[in-house]
């Protein structure tokens, strides 16, 4: 059973030796499934909206004393996109200005494979999740630092891939 309220507030939150605020992201992904049913090769992404609905992201929150920096990726994924899974080892830490508050940001981005994808969570009536391709992720995302810890998850996973057949080009079986 899923908690439905976001955490709030910020008397838990950490900060790094020189005052900055540390956030912890999280890029949801799966790979496509076929129509035949099995699981093909075409990597998706979990988008999200601000919750002024005005511009996308990948989720993203504070990281609080009372957690690991997993726990807080992992929260992060279920309170802002509904989505739960398995957080794969660190992409990264970027240090940001933040745009609205004017000041730097400690921030450390992680994958999730997805596993279960929640109808009702925290933020569901604050925000809008799409599943899209790496290449339109990309395009809309406004973080820089997310669109390079996407960059490096797309890395990671093309390194893992078996090579394929030079004849097998479809990503699924016909049906």
């Amino acid at each position: 059973m899923a908690c439905l309220i976001s955490r709030s507030g910020r008397e838990l939150q950490r900060y790094d030796n020189q005052g900055r605020r540390q956030v912890v992201g999280c890029i949801p992904y799966r790979f496509k499934n076929c129509s035949d049913g099995s699981i093909g090769d075409e990597l998706e992404v979990l988008v999200i909206t601000s919750q002024k609905g005005q511009e996308m992201m990948f989720p993203k929150g504070g990281w609080e004393l009372d957690e690991s920096v997993e726990e807080a990726a992992s929260r992060e994924c279920l309170e802002e996109a509904g989505v739960l899974g398995h957080v794969e080892d660190e992409l990264g830490k970027w240090n940001f200005l933040s745009k609205r508050h004017g000041t730097f940001y400690e921030g450390y981005m992680f994958p999730l494979l997805v596993t279960e994808q929640l109808d009702l969570w925290p933020e569901k009536h604050v925000r809008q999740r799409i599943w899209m391709t790496v290449e339109e992720a990309r395009d809309v995302c406004r973080h820089w630092w997310m669109k390079e810890a996407l960059d490096i998850l797309v890395e990671r996973l093309t390194s893992l891939q078996q090579p394929k057949e030079e004849n097998d080009v479809l990503s699924c079986p016909l049906s």
